[in-house]
């Protein structure tokens, strides 16, 4: 079972041809699901019936993130050697949580993290981990800034103050703290100082655990005020953790840098590579300005772990809530010293420029509306005269006819679409596809809904 035999090479080989043909000549995108799946039996079928039905039952089912016309959600189109990397690191079993192990695929993580460090403006002295997702990246992150504080009754804080529009995570990382949000500011518009200190005068900030700020909101793509939030947050000692999970890598973006003035003074930081860095899932990064502070409140002892911690005093293992662990920044890695990084600036650009192509077409359509001006590569916009189930009936429509994957979301209270440019590789004829389906006369196989004439929502 564990010896590779010829037919495993084989397989190996067909494999790397599938993944290099559905980047060149993606299939049509008309996801369905399967019917019967082979069955877990004593003796099992063999690895190329195996590879079989991976490659034709399962992964047809699927909308892959890096197709051009994926534009739901945030996505994620990674590059061919981030790929590579995470495959050799699949294969060469590779524990990360320790140097002991790991070797120099520490060091090569290291680097990584520095090139994310430095993006951000972060000292020298700055350090962070690689983690599986944005989720585990503001838990760790919100740990480390409780760590040794103490509440007026004697027990930790118990208040954290986030983004009218922060992530969903925040409040999830509350509940497994026992800690409740207190939200400032309003979803329709980035947090500035003025509305942060007004909730921040109604509260005990010794029961503070942290202000959450967005620098690019999912929803939005919004980047807080980060420079006056981090004003408020000095002036009283309080924690600073910045989520920059999707909007981060428009730092890179001469255009935009000045977004995010400020970022460089939080006291944590969270960036998703694997959303526009591309990268591989799962890949995150919580980064932090005083790492010491992050070891302090993650390192995990135990009697079997005396060697690791005497072989090395910096292991990934002791910057979030993890121990196993995947060297996840070894893709990144690969990626950086493969492609250079003024290619990851042109990339970014370039679905900036995409979104503003996208941002101008729907102003340009008569029965398209922008809802708000678009903030970094997400653009929201309303199809006049739908009520909300007409968008959830064209969204799945427009999946099961192959041309792209689209979702609603809401904003200022109405319901709207949203386009997420995360990869480089779509084109302006990818975004005049999706927006010419939205037309009066565009072929459907559904009926918009009939507005009542006293529908106070809006008809136009």
């Amino acid at each position: 079972m564990h010896d590779f035999a010829v037919q495993d090479r084989q397989v190996l080989g067909d494999l790397a041809e599938w993944i290099v043909d559905r980047r060149t000549s993606p299939a049509p995108l008309r996801p369905g699901r399967t019917g019967t799946l082979p069955a877990v039996t004593r003796h099992g079928i063999g690895i190329q019936a195996t590879w079989a039905a991976l490659r034709d039952l399962l992964l047809p089912t699927s909308f892959p993130t890096d197709h051009p016309r994926y534009l739901a959600f945030v996505g994620g189109a990674p590059t061919p050697a981030s790929i590579i990397a995470d495959a050799a690191m699949s294969a060469a079993a590779v524990y990360g949580g320790t140097e002991l192990e790991a070797g120099d695929v520490v060091a090569a993580e290291r680097v990584a993290m520095r090139w994310l460090c430095d993006v951000v403006g972060y000292p020298e002295q700055a350090h962070g981990v690689f983690v599986s997702g944005g989720s585990l990246a503001n838990l760790s992150a919100l740990v480390a800034a409780r760590h040794g504080l103490h509440a007026p009754d004697g027990g930790p804080p118990g208040v954290i103050v986030a983004s009218a529009e922060a992530h969903s995570s925040i409040r999830a990382a509350a509940a497994i703290m026992g800690c409740r949000v207190v939200t400032a500011g309003s979803p329709d518009q980035p947090l500035d100082g003025e509305q942060l200190t007004r909730v921040l005068d109604s509260l005990d900030t010794r029961d503070v655990v942290a202000v959450v700020a967005n620098a690019g909101a999912t929803n939005t793509g919004a980047v807080d005020r980060l420079d006056d939030i981090a004003d408020c947050c000095e002036v009283r000692g309080i924690w600073l953790h910045v989520d920059a999970a999707y909007g981060g890598a428009a730092m890179l973006a001469r255009s935009r840098r000045d977004d995010f003035e400020g970022i460089q003074r939080a006291d944590s930081i969270t960036i998703d590579p694997h959303k526009w860095l591309f990268t591989p899932f799962d890949c995150a990064a919580v980064l932090y300005l005083d790492p010491d502070l992050a070891r302090a409140a993650h390192q995990q002892r135990a009697d079997y772990l005396e060697v690791v911690a005497e072989e090395a005093d910096d292991n990934p293992a002791d910057y979030a809530a993890h121990l196993t662990r995947r060297a996840r920044g070894v893709p990144v890695w690969a990626s950086l010293v493969a492609n250079g990084t003024d290619a990851y600036v042109d990339a970014v650009e370039q679905c900036l420029t995409t979104a503003g192509y996208a941002a101008k077409q729907v102003d340009a359509r008569p029965y398209l509306e922008l809802a708000t001006e678009p903030h970094l590569s997400v653009v929201l916009f309303r199809r006049r005269g739908w009520l909300p189930g007409d968008y959830a009936r064209w969204s799945a429509q427009a999946h099961a006819r192959g041309i792209g994957l689209v979702t609603p979301t809401r904003f200022g209270g109405e319901t709207t679409l949203r386009l997420c440019f995360v990869n480089p590789r779509t084109t302006v004829e990818d975004v005049d596809l999706i927006l010419d389906s939205l037309e009066p006369d565009a072929p459907t196989t559904w009926q918009p809904s009939v507005r009542h004439p006293n529908d106070p929502g809006r008809g136009r």
